[in-house]
C-alpha cells in the first residue's frame, strides 16, 4: 500500500473509531461505516483484485458474468446522484481503473460498466461502486 493510501486509510479508520460517549451510550459522531468501507480497511475480508491510492477492485461475492468486479472509490460517496463537482477527477478515475483492469485481464473482447442509483436501479450498498461485466456475450436492453 502506498504511503497515501495508508494514510487515507489510517483516516477513514480513525474517524469511523471517534465516538463521544454521553451517559454510558456511546453516540457515532458518524454513521456506521458502509460494507464498502470495511473492506477498504480490512475489517472484513474480500479478494482485492486491484488497488490505486483512489480505489480498490474486488470480485462480486454474486456474479452476474464470468467475470464480474467492482470498482469502488476509497472516498465515500452514497451514490452518482450525491456526487459533487470536486469529485469528477475522482470519477473520472474510477473509470481509468476499470479499463486498467479490462487491459491487464485481457478483456479486448469486450465489457459492460454499470452504475446503480438508488434501490430502484438495484443499489444494495450505499456507497458509489460501479461494476464491470465480461467474459459472456451481453444482450440489450440490460434490463
Amino acid at each position: 500500500m502506498t504511503d497515501i493510501a495508508s494514510k487515507m486509510s489510517y483516516s477513514l479508520a480513525h474517524a469511523f473509531r471517534h465516538r463521544k460517549k454521553r451517559k454510558g451510550i456511546t453516540k457515532n459522531l458518524m454513521p456506521e461505516p458502509t460494507l464498502f468501507q470495511k473492506i477498504i480497511l480490512r475489517e472484513i475480508p474480500a479478494e482485492i483484485l486491484l488497488e490505486t491510492e483512489e480505489a480498490i477492485v474486488i470480485k462480486d461475492i454474486h456474479p452476474q458474468a464470468p467475470v464480474h468486479v467492482l470498482i469502488i472509490p476509497k472516498k465515500l460517496i452514497p451514490r452518482i446522484s450525491e456526487s459533487r463537482e470536486e469529485d469528477a477527477l475522482l470519477l473520472g478515475k474510477l473509470l481509468l481503473t476499470a479499463k486498467a483492469f479490462a487491459e491487464r485481464e485481457n478483456l479486448s473482447n469486450g465489457y459492460r460498466l454499470v452504475i446503480n442509483n438508488g434501490r430502484m436501479a438495484g443499489e444494495t450498498v450505499p456507497h458509489l461502486h460501479i461494476h464491470l461485466f465480461a467474459g459472456r456475450h451481453m444482450t440489450w436492453p440490460p434490463c
